[in-house]
């Protein structure tokens, strides 16, 4: 409950910031009830248990989320991967993925590894984000346009189906589908409308004009799913068999992923929004709890929403009220009005997602980092892109962030100089500290940066430069931040061999983190205690007085 109680000791809950909150959370309970609707129905599930979702998620993530703003609940980056779910193992497999899903979320932020996801590159990010946009975008061709189902397994086959299906379309279901597009995106333009969301209007236009003129044709909640149940879901626990727990095991660890990166996402953006400082940690463990609670009442997966909690922020949203408040809306709406709901439009509800598509490929960012950004990235947010939508989202996140790690170990191996440094430089440096110069018979290495596996090639290329033995070989450890097993074998291996050339091996300069290491590989005791040195001027001294 960390952010109930950073909102208390802000003083947050007093009663000057209750109607603020009060306000914002209606508008986003308002703003949350087609999106949890449309989400559900593209994700496989009924439209009611994409409510159940918002209601619960949203409540259990402002109470025990670590942002005081957050507003959780289905999201459109989940469709993709909760339809693939539903289609293989169905609606009760999809609510044991996602009580699986809580777990693992909930273990990751007990384990504090909520920082670790932030570490996931941009343009694997931005990629798969695009690859989701253009997957929904194209998914709601068929409630759009009143066309057929399109057959077909991957996405390049559903989308040729649907090309050729075009000339089919249904006039009243697309015309109902544009105007609910154009009310979605033009309402916030309306200089008095501005706090009226888009979706909404939307919504009660496209049902009006269904209820008023009953278009021959056009799909439904009613006749698609028979309505919506009016009042509150039971609890009820799916009892899975061991054999769908482990089949469900990869889809479970695929929406705790997802869920954690997009919850963390939205946390950051709403930090810069509203000046607060969220608890990555915490903001897990709720999405956690949440995820183990929506399924037991007919729910599915949850995380955080941008787009909603946005909207919280730029309605007065400032503390937990405002997401329980947009809770309590929602259950109201539920049970006063689900009747109602029969004559919603399956169109409008796709013309609502096209915007919601739209938003999450961040078109303009894409292009701009298509652009701008240096050529390896850009080849990584291309491959992540095109992976998630003509292949498996999983794959794609992997293989970017494989690739993202083989990009960044390169550009780390390639900034870590070993130099050979001549007579003039190093005698420079010892007359400052006033040393004598450099003995004829020594030669000085200098490794600068991390003395890890990328970087060994370049130590070992640069011995092997020295076509001359040394009678002693000093070798400077003053910028090495760090090393490892890899960079502590090599060396090993390297003081081995000149060893037996009859080189005498001389380390100087290693930082407490790199000398415990050392030390701990037997390096120091291998080239002898005599011969390893805090500093540079003190192992120049030492062959001094050996006369070398």
């Amino acid at each position: 409950m960390i952010a109930l109680r950073e909102a208390y000791n802000a003083g947050l809950l007093g009663r000057q910031h209750w109607l603020n909150n009060l306000v914002a959370g209606l508008v986003v309970g308002i703003v949350a009830l087609p999106l949890a609707m449309a989400f559900a129905i593209a994700s496989g599930a009924k439209p009611e248990q994409g409510i159940y979702t918002a209601i619960i998620a949203g409540f259990i993530v402002s109470v025990f989320g670590g942002s005081k703003v957050q507003i959780a609940g289905p999201t459109g980056a989940f469709i993709v991967v909760l339809s693939g779910i539903t289609a293989q193992y169905g609606i009760v497999g999809l609510q044991i993925a996602t009580f699986m899903a809580g777990l693992i979320l909930l273990a990751l932020g007990l384990t504090k590894m909520g920082g670790i996801i932030k570490f996931i590159p941009a343009p694997v990010i931005v990629g798969f984000t695009a690859g989701i946009g253009v997957i929904i975008w194209v998914g709601q061709w068929r409630d759009f346009f009143g066309l057929p189902e399109a057959g077909g397994e991957y996405f390049h086959e559903k989308l040729l189906h649907l090309i050729y299906a075009l000339p089919q379309f249904h006039l009243p279901t697309t015309l109902l589908a544009f105007a609910s597009l154009g009310l979605v995106i033009f309402t916030p333009r309306i200089p008095r409308m501005k706090r009226v969301p888009g979706p909404l209007v939307a919504l009660v236009f496209a049902t009006v004009a269904q209820s008023v003129f009953h278009f021959d044709g056009v799909r439904t909640i009613g006749s698609a799913f028979g309505g919506i149940p009016q009042g509150l879901p039971m609890l009820h626990f799916p009892v899975p068999e061991w054999s769908q727990i482990i089949e469900l095991i990869g889809p479970a660890f695929t929406i705790a992923m997802l869920g954690a990166i997009e919850s963390l996402l939205s946390a950051v953006v709403a930090d810069g929004m509203a000046g607060t400082h969220h608890d990555s940690n915490q903001e897990l463990v709720g999405q956690g709890i949440a995820n183990l609670f929506t399924p037991l009442f007919g729910g599915f997966a949850a995380t955080g929403a941008i787009a909603r909690t946005a909207t919280n922020i730029r309605n007065g949203g400032n503390s937990p009220i405002a997401g329980t408040v947009h809770s309590i809306t929602l259950v109201v709406i539920l049970v006063a009005l689900a009747p109602l709901a029969e004559n919603i439009p399956l169109a409008a509800l796709a013309a609502i997602l096209f915007v919601v598509a739209w938003n999450m490929s961040e078109a303009r960012h894409f292009v701009k980092m298509v652009a701008r950004a240096p050529r390896a990235d850009v080849a990584i947010l291309l491959i992540t892109f095109a992976l998630t939508v003509f292949a498996d989202l999983v794959i794609a996140v992997n293989i970017g962030v494989i690739l993202a790690t083989f990009h960044f170990l390169r550009r780390m191996a390639s900034s870590v100089e070993v130099s050979q440094a001549t007579s003039a430089e190093i005698n420079r440096e010892l007359s400052r500290v006033g040393e004598k110069n450099i003995p004829d018979s020594t030669l000085v290495f200098t490794v600068e940066g991390p003395f890890f596996f990328g970087a060994v090639e370049n130590f070992e290329r640069a011995l092997a430069n020295t076509h001359t033995d040394p009678e002693f070989l000093i070798i400077r450890l003053k910028w090495v931040p760090f090393i490892d097993v890899t960079g502590l074998q090599t060396l090993e291996e390297v003081i081995q061999a000149l060893h037996k050339r009859e080189v005498t091996v001389l380390l100087s300069g290693a930082n407490s983190r790199v000398d415990g290491k050392l030390r701990k590989a037997g390096i120091v005791a291998l080239i002898g205690e005599e011969h390893y040195f805090p500093t540079f001027d003190q192992s120049v001294k030492y062959i001094a007085e050996l006369g070398g």
